[in-house]
């Protein structure tokens, strides 16, 4: 199955303000709306595990529980607004993201319905959309690092974001009216903490230069570059050897990667997934074919015993 994110670029765009538990519930109904789209029902709910939610961004199932219900219980109320083209002039639309969300304790599953102006931003898309593999932002542990690298993302042909009004940007990463008013503080809390996650965390390195009138900051511009590659960690026909808790921690990781979606068994779950790879990594005839991927999900051999 697919693991990429897709949104229009009106929606990447948008004012909105998640917290970081609704942006990665929201990322997640994204991935189950496409892979369920071949159904041409976008209006049915959409189901979100606690697995899925562990698996994917790499946290302890108390906390997956914990991430679902806090993102429930204010994710209804939340709004965000973008831009539409009409016949004459542009509407400035306003609206909810979901039009039904609800927890179901004894599953650890949240349910949501997408509010009607959405789903043909993550659907439908037949204009411009930016789409990234959910794996780049599974470590960012701030809402505001996630929306910037969407926002950067969307300009990824030129690695540039030309001048932003400082408003515009603090409004599209979500900084509430109130929050982090003095520059200092907006740097400290909001920017440098961004680009710091962005750049360790990621597949892109981000910097950025402050641009004034007069003596003040009123705008910020972006460049950013792809990172190179990483090496892989061994030889194809190489085997490494691996504790139990590198085997677990990187079963799952590794079951979340796009590229391998594919070889899941039909109907299995992750966590079946998963499993199913931890038995792999540890048999000397299996492991082969996870060696060229274990670089993208963090392993690093031991100098002394992987060579």
């Amino acid at each position: 199955m697919s693991k990429l994110v897709v949104k229009d670029t009106a929606l990447i765009n948008a004012s909105y303000s998640l917290g970081l538990s609704e942006q990665r519930l929201i990322l997640l109904a994204i991935l189950e709306a496409r892979q369920n789209s071949h159904d041409g029902n976008y209006d049915k709910r959409l189901v979100v595990s606690a697995d899925s939610y562990m698996t994917h961004f790499n946290v302890k199932r108390s906390a997956a529980y914990e991430a679902l219900q806090t993102a429930c219980k204010n994710l209804f109320e939340r709004r965000f607004s973008y831009q539409e083209k009409r016949t004459r002039g542009v509407a400035n639309v306003t609206s909810r993201w979901v039009s039904e969300v609800a927890y179901i304790n004894e599953t650890a599953t949240v349910e949501i319905v997408f509010a009607q102006s959405v789903i043909p931003l993550i659907t439908e898309l037949e204009g411009r959309y930016t789409s990234y593999t959910i794996e780049q932002v599974a470590n960012l542990n701030s809402g505001y690092a996630v929306r910037l690298y969407e926002l950067l993302i969307a300009f990824r042909s030129t690695g540039t974001i030309t001048p932003m009004q400082l408003a515009d940007l603090r409004n599209k990463l979500g900084v509430l009216d109130g929050e982090y008013e003095r520059m200092h503080h907006f740097k400290a809390r909001v920017l440098d903490l961004a680009v710091s996650q962005i750049n360790e965390h990621t597949d892109i390195t981000v910097k950025y230069e402050q641009h004034k009138t007069g003596r003040a900051i009123t705008a910020i511009s972006f460049k950013f570059k792809q990172k190179k590659a990483p090496e892989p960690i061994g030889k194809a026909d190489s085997y490494i050897k691996m504790t139990d808790k590198q085997i677990n921690t990187f079963s799952r990781k590794l079951a979340a990667l796009s590229e391998l979606g594919s070889n899941a068994p039909m109907g299995a779950s992750v966590d079946d997934f998963a499993k199913q790879i931890a038995n792999d990594l540890a048999d000397p005839n299996k492991q082969q074919k996870y060696i060229k991927h274990l670089s993208k999900v963090g392993y690093q051999p031991s100098k002394s015993k992987d060579k």
